[in-house]
């Protein structure tokens, strides 16, 4: 069976570490593999419009690279770049894990609040909720005021999401929230545990739809 090939846009290593260590649970024996790559002509991090447009060339190269070793993909960014370029390239599915965590989080919950790494990131996001048509369901943004880079097993990370996550639930009444980039993915399960909400990793809601693509293709 192909495997789902997802795909980290930025050149971090750890990030495409910490995704792969989060999709384990979605491994199934009789499941389709899912392997992780990292874009290495991606910036360290996406942390811009400009860095989410400058991606879209090389990652439709590697998407048509793999086109004939894979059964589905995954744009593990949450600005999902340069998603519809990627649909053109491919006749296998393309998921964007912004629009597919969006869709989890409607099966989630009423009203979705995203927690976002840095504030330049909110007007992306708030794009993508009006393009998405879920205006009414979304309560808010919240950034924690960290790069892509530092994201990786720090307290003070886990301290700043929860902080978020409570001013979203409390503030802006939001009953399930989606962590706002993929390099946050380690910190879900506690994030949930410590709020008592559903917190959406949005790479786990891709590989999610993305599996069920392939078995019921």
């Amino acid at each position: 069976m192909k495997p789902i090939v997802v795909i980290n846009p930025n050149s971090t290593e750890e990030v495409t570490r910490g995704i792969d260590g989060a999709l384990d649970p979605l491994r199934l024996e009789d499941g389709p593999p899912i392997e992780c790559v990292t874009l290495k002509e991606g910036p360290p991090g996406i942390e811009s419009q400009a860095h989410a447009d400058a991606v879209v060339a090389p990652l439709c190269k590697l998407i048509r690279l793999r086109d004939d070793s894979a059964s589905a993909f995954i744009i593990a960014c949450y600005s999902d770049p340069g998603l519809h370029a990627a649909r053109e390239t491919t006749s296998k599915p393309v998921l964007g894990i912004a629009e597919s965590a969006m869709v989890t989080a409607l099966t989630r919950g009423e009203r979705f609040g995203i927690i976002s790494i840095l504030d330049a990131s909110i007007p992306r996001h708030q794009r993508a909720v009006r393009a998405a048509g879920l205006s009414a369901r979304f309560a808010g943004d919240v950034a924690i005021g960290v790069s892509v880079v530092d994201l990786a097993g720090k307290d003070q990370v886990f301290v700043k999401l929860v902080t978020a996550g409570r001013r979203l639930r409390d503030d802006d009444g939001a009953n399930v929230l989606i962590l706002g980039c993929a390099g946050m993915a380690r910190y879900r399960k506690r994030l949930e545990d410590t709020l008592g909400m559903p917190v959406i990793d949005p790479t786990q809601a891709a590989a999610t739809l993305a599996i069920s693509a392939v078995r019921l293709a």
